[in-house]
């Protein structure tokens, strides 16, 4: 199901749309983080400093400090809050020291130091772990909100990409009517949307376009040159058979002759199969002796098996004509031998050459080629013919190669519906 793919469109904008909104608050995050942090402190510092001062000035009242002021030695000082004190000067920051002490997880302390006299510190100590829990209370709320978030944004991304999804999809199933011979196929406008999706599928009808008129184009040179090469070949045929029999050019003539007119047919019977001018005719059939009657009259020698075949609805015309092209083709490009069987509504033709070539079982007959040298030489019509007048009967024509060697082309009369 395209929906729970997760190689999908859908599902790559929404963790697209996840990373940036994962992106967004981790930068917030870490600036109210920080201004969170740094405001804790000045906080901590201002609440240190007013302590301090109303320690000294109580120190110089009385000559006695608070009960919560401790009074110290410079060598009772932890280092860093000595050092600080040292530095500072009375007639510029008053001579108050300070220092944050930190110890995760539990040791959060701000220290606050001023002297009073030679030897006489007041030390103020203020515990920072409020501020800091506060902060770490502010953390998780940002993670939890986050994560809630996303809850509601990866589904709503994936669901807000369906219209585009709709229409890629529609694109592609277009491209495959048009690869599969429907050339009238159009994707078509997709509503006042004017973004790529438009431009590519403007392009696609396009080529589309442009590809029907190109085929149309070959297919009425097909016809107009097989038309044409019709009356000059009759005369030639007339020529010929005003020669002398029982001479060497005579027979050699003829059968380029005939070889010739074969091609012109061909060449005719494709125009009218690309056309779509023909027609089946049906009746009932029986397709056992109607193959063998076929097969022995090509004049091969051609094994037939036809003990299961069955009276079958089809054209018999055009059964023949796909029964002889790939016999014929069995014994022009394979070797012997060759093997006809007739099995209810399907028909098997298989030779013992090299088989059918890679690129024929991949994209099926084309025309004016074999496919491989080793299968021999010829115009490459055959097969296509045979494909054309199969579709014409509403048959299966199917290529392939045999597991113990040659190539095996089965027609299937009766096809189970897709």
């Amino acid at each position: 199901m395209d929906f729970l793919n997760p190689r999908a469109l859908r599902w790559k904008i929404a963790a697209l749309a996840a990373a940036a909104c994962c992106a967004v608050a981790a930068v917030v995050g870490f600036l109210v983080h920080d201004a969170t942090r740094e405001r804790g402190l000045r906080v901590g510092h201002d609440r240190t400093l007013t302590r301090l001062i109303a320690a000294e000035r109580e120190f110089s009242r009385t000559g006695k400090a608070p009960a919560d002021i401790d009074v110290r030695t410079r060598a009772e000082l932890p280092e860093p809050l000595a050092r600080d004190l040292a530095e500072r000067r009375p007639d510029t920051d008053g001579g108050y020291a300070t220092w944050y002490d930190v110890d995760p997880p539990n040791w959060y302390w701000m220290w606050g130091a001023v002297a009073v006299g030679d030897d006489q510190i007041l030390v103020v100590r203020d515990d920072m772990s409020t501020e800091v829990r506060s902060l770490q209370l502010l953390d998780r709320s940002i993670v939890k909100s986050v994560l809630a978030a996303l809850v509601f944004v990866v589904p709503l991304a994936a669901l807000a990409t369906e219209p585009i999804n709709r229409r890629l999809r529609h694109g592609a199933r277009t491209a495959r009517r048009i690869a599969d011979g429907d050339l009238d196929a159009r994707i078509g406008p997709a509503g006042r949307a004017r973004d790529e999706i438009t431009e590519m599928s403007a392009a696609v009808d396009d080529m589309a376009g442009a590809l029907q008129r190109k085929l149309e184009s070959e297919r009425r040179f097909t016809a107009d040159v097989a038309h044409e090469l019709r009356t000059p070949l009759m005369g030639l045929v007339t020529a010929a058979g005003l020669l002398p029999d029982d001479d060497e050019a005579t027979d050699l003539v003829r059968d380029r002759l005939r070889a010739l007119n074969a091609l012109v047919e061909d060449l005719l019977e494709i125009s009218r199969l690309d056309a779509g001018a023909e027609r089946a005719r049906l009746d009932p059939v029986p397709l056992g002796e109607l193959v063998a009657d076929v097969v022995r009259r090509t004049g091969t020698d051609t094994r037939v098996d036809a003990g299961a075949a069955e009276v079958v609805e089809t054209d018999p015309r055009r059964v023949e004509r796909i029964v002889v092209n790939l016999v014929t083709n069995a014994h022009r490009h394979g070797a012997a031998p060759v093997e006809v069987t007739v099995t209810g509504a399907r028909i098997a033709v298989r030779d013992h050459g090299p088989g059918f070539p890679p690129d024929l079982l991949e994209r099926g007959p084309q025309r004016f080629r074999t496919g491989a040298s080793e299968r021999g030489r010829g115009h490459g019509l055959g097969l296509t013919v045979a494909q054309g007048q199969a579709e014409v009967l509403g048959a299966r024509l199917t290529f392939a190669n045999a597991p113990g060697g040659g190539a095996l082309a089965t027609l299937d009369l009766a096809p189970d519906p897709a």
